[in-house]
C-alpha cells in the first residue's frame, strides 16, 4: 500500500518579501487527482500572489503548523528561525557558491538535520536545469530597461510591471509606445533569460532584429535590437577561433571584445551567464570614454562586482533604478543627471509578475520533478540537487564544509 505523503507550501519569509508560490491552487487540485496518496497543506500568508481564499475555495487546507508534513516547498531562502527539524525542504537556497549572507542558514539546516533540495541544481544528466524562473527574469528585465529609457528621455511612460494585472497587460502597454528611430538595443546571452528578454522586445512596435555585423556597422531609421553570445563579445588570447566548449572549460583564456558594441549601443540588456573566471565586459575606465554610448543598462544577471562595473548593488522592485556617475564611479539619484548611466539591477525580477511566473514554474515542477519526489524515488536528478541530508553535506557539496562550519564540528 502506498504510504501517504504530506506536502506543505510554506510562507515566504525573506525580506524584501517575495509573492511567488511553487504551486498554484489549480495545480494542487490537479496533483491531488494524479497522486491521491499526497495531502497538501498551505501555510497562511497575506503577501502571497495567490490568496489564502483561493486555496481555501478549492478545499486545500490552510494550516499554520506544518510539522506534520514530510516535504515543505517554498521559493526563496527561508528564515533560519522557522525551520522544522528533520523535514525535506525545497527552495532556492543560494548556498552552493558560498553566498556569505546564507551561511548561517545553511549551518542551521545542518544542525536541524534537514534534507535540503535546491531547485537550482535539479538538472538533466547533461547539466540542463529542469525548473527555472529565468525566462520571467528576462521578460520583466527587458521591460524595466525600456521603462527606464522612457523616463530618462521623457519620451514615453510605462506602468511598473508589478502594477500590471498580468503579462498580457504588460505587453499590451508596450505595443502602445514608440521607440526613437535609430535606437539601438543590445541583449547579451543566448539562454532562457535572454530568450525572455527577446520575447518582451518582440512586442515593441517597429523594433527590428538585426545581425551583430549590421548592428556594429549600419545606421538605421528605425529602432533595432541585436542579440549576441560569447562568440561575439570575447576572443581567445591566442587568437584561435572561438570554441564554446573551450570557453566554458577555460574562460580565463579569453579576453573581452565588447567595447566595439558599447560604442554603438543605447540600451544594454545584460542577460548572460557569467563565470567569475571570464573576462569582464568593460571597465570603469572604459565608461569615462566619450565613445562609450550606453545610457541605460538593464542588468538582469546582476553580478555584483562582476562583468558590468556599473552594477554597484541589487535594486528592488519598489525602487528599481539608480544613476551611475561616469567620472566619480558612484551611485547618484536616478534620472537627476542626464549624463549619468541609468542602471536597473533587480535580483528577483520574476516577482513583478508573480502569478504568471508561479504558474509556469509550478508546471515545470509537475512535469519534471514531483513524480520522483512524491514516490520517494531518489533519482539521479533529485540526488544532484540534494545539498544536505541527516545533518551532513552530500558528497558533491562537501567542498562547503570549511565554509559553513570553520570549526569543523560538522561534515
Amino acid at each position: 500500500m502506498q504510504r501517504r505523503v504530506k506536502v506543505g507550501i510554506i510562507r515566504e519569509t525573506k525580506i524584501p518579501p517575495d509573492r511567488r508560490v511553487p504551486l498554484t491552487p489549480a495545480q494542487v487540485v490537479e496533483l491531488r487527482e494524479k497522486y491521491p496518496f499526497v495531502d497538501f497543506f498551505v501555510q497562511p500568508s497575506d503577501i502571497r500572489c495567490y490568496t489564502d481564499e483561493e486555496y481555501k475555495y478549492l478545499k486545500i487546507p490552510l494550516r499554520e503548523d506544518l510539522s506534520n508534513c514530510d516535504i515543505l516547498m517554498g521559493v526563496k531562502e527561508v528564515d533560519k528561525r522557522v525551520f522544522i527539524p528533520g523535514k525535506s525542504y525545497l527552495f532556492f537556497a543560494h548556498v552552493a557558491k558560498k553566498q556569505e549572507h546564507n551561511r548561517e542558514m545553511l549551518h542551521e539546516i545542518l544542525r536541524k538535520e534537514i534534507r535540503l533540495i535546491d531547485y537550482e541544481y535539479l538538472t538533466t544528466d547533461k547539466g540542463q536545469r529542469v525548473v527555472a524562473f529565468g525566462r520571467w527574469a528576462g521578460i520583466v528585465g527587458a521591460y524595466n530597461a525600456l521603462r527606464a529609457r522612457g523616463i530618462k528621455t521623457n519620451r514615453f511612460k510605462l506602468k511598473p510591471a508589478y502594477q500590471c494585472l498580468d503579462l498580457d497587460e504588460m505587453w499590451a502597454g508596450l505595443r502602445l509606445i514608440l521607440l526613437k528611430p535609430g535606437l539601438k538595443i543590445l541583449v547579451t546571452g543566448e539562454g532562457r533569460v535572454a530568450s525572455g528578454a527577446m520575447e518582451t522586445l518582440s512586442n515593441c512596435h517597429g523594433l527590428e532584429k538585426v545581425s551583430p555585423e549590421d548592428f556594429l556597422t549600419q545606421k538605421y531609421e528605425i529602432p533595432v535590437v541585436c542579440q549576441i553570445g560569447p562568440q561575439h563579445y570575447v576572443k581567445h588570447t591566442d587568437g584561435r577561433p572561438f570554441d564554446f566548449n573551450n570557453f566554458v572549460q577555460h574562460p580565463e583564456d579569453y579576453r573581452s571584445d565588447f567595447l566595439k558594441y558599447a560604442k554603438v549601443t543605447d540600451v544594454l540588456i545584460a542577460a548572460h551567464f557569467w563565470d567569475p573566471k571570464s573576462p569582464v565586459f568593460f571597465t570603469r575606465e572604459d565608461v569615462e570614454s566619450p565613445d562609450f554610448r550606453i545610457s541605460v543598462i538593464g542588468d538582469i544577471s546582476c553580478d555584483i562586482e562582476g562583468p558590468i562595473p556599473t552594477t554597484l548593488r541589487a535594486t528592488t522592485i519598489a525602487d528599481p533604478f539608480y544613476s551611475y556617475n561616469r567620472t566619480s564611479h558612484s551611485e547618484e539619484e536616478a534620472f537627476k543627471n542626464p549624463d549619468n548611466i541609468t542602471v536597473m539591477s533587480i535580483d528577483n525580477l520574476p516577482g513583478e509578475l508573480p502569478r504568471d511566473a508561479s504558474s509556469d514554474y509550478g508546471r515545470q515542477l509537475m512535469e519534471n520533478v514531483l513524480h520522483d519526489l512524491f514516490l520517494e524515488n531518489d533519482s539521479p536528478m533529485i540526488q544532484r540537487a540534494t545539498i544536505t541530508r541527516g545533518g551532513r553535506l552530500e558528497p558533491q557539496y562537501r567542498y562547503l564544509s570549511d565554509w559553513v562550519n570553520p570549526e569543523g564540528k560538522m561534515s
